[in-house]
């Protein structure tokens, strides 16, 4: 494991660590106030395709969040730009208020698909395009593989089951662009200019949040709240750095024993 070194930089995780849909989670305006007064960088990154970038920092500022779009590092982002890379034209199954996120895009005839989490186009029809296309030769790009993820009703099912039927059906791998990739990391690192040594990551996922984060070098520390589950920690190795009650108590522990 590589050295640690003096801390520079926090990534946070949004849905489930900061709020749950429309309601933020007890005291964590508060405390991302107080980790701002210190010396490290901030950055959020999130594995959501619900929603584009525009209308997730809507919603935060509408929680009373202090977070700008600039300091928000999407898997949509991130899938949108391999796209661009690879010179595709998608087809795109993801929420229609995420669409957003990839305006511009050529999108007919398309040669490759990308699945982010996509409840109403979920149907048979949409799938079996998909499953022809991958069958053809069409890479499949994945957003992310959640297993699941907190909505105020309860658990709901994520992306991941539908990626892997894509997956079994068509006999290939997908490619995977958001947490838990260590090249998601690495990219919101590089924003911010620091490396992994230099980072932790706050998340409620123990494996995509902080499995991944720890993968590459940070610390990952997991709250007990959002999707988190009773054992999550057992379910990665190495274990989290820290396992918090809460957003607030997981910056309370940075502010006094790790700065």
């Amino acid at each position: 494991m590589a050295t640690r070194r003096a801390l520079k930089a926090v990534l946070i995780d949004l849905s489930g660590t900061l709020h749950v849909e429309d309601t933020a989670v007890p005291g964590a305006q508060d405390a991302l106030h107080r980790l701002r007064q210190s010396s490290v960088a901030v950055k959020f990154v999130t594995n959501t395709t619900k929603e584009c970038k525009r209308n997730l920092v809507e919603r935060l500022h509408s929680l009373k969040f202090d977070i700008q779009e600039q300091e928000i590092f999407t898997s949509l982002t991130a899938a949108r730009s391999l796209v661009e890379q690879r010179q595709l034209r998608p087809l795109l199954l993801v929420a229609d208020s995420a669409l957003e996120d990839f305006s511009g895009m050529e999108t007919s005839k398309p040669n490759a698909v990308v699945i982010g989490l996509a409840p109403d186009h979920f149907n048979y029809q949409t799938l079996n395009k998909a499953f022809r296309l991958v069958l053809d030769g069409a890479p499949l790009i994945a957003i992310h593989k959640a297993r699941y993820y907190k909505r105020k009703d309860g658990l709901a099912l994520g992306p991941g089951a539908f990626v892997t039927g894509l997956e079994y059906a068509t006999d290939c791998q997908a490619t995977v662009v958001g947490k838990p990739e260590g090249t998601f990391f690495l990219e919101a690192l590089r924003d911010i200019g620091c490396c992994p040594e230099e980072a932790i990551m706050i998340g409620d996922d123990a494996r995509d949040d902080v499995g991944g984060a720890q993968n590459i070098g940070m610390l990952g520390i997991v709250v007990r709240t959002g999707k988190y589950r009773v054992g999550d920690e057992g379910k990665i190795n190495p274990p989290p750095y820290l396992t918090c009650d809460s957003f607030t108590q997981a910056v309370d522990h940075v502010l006094q024993h790790i700065l």
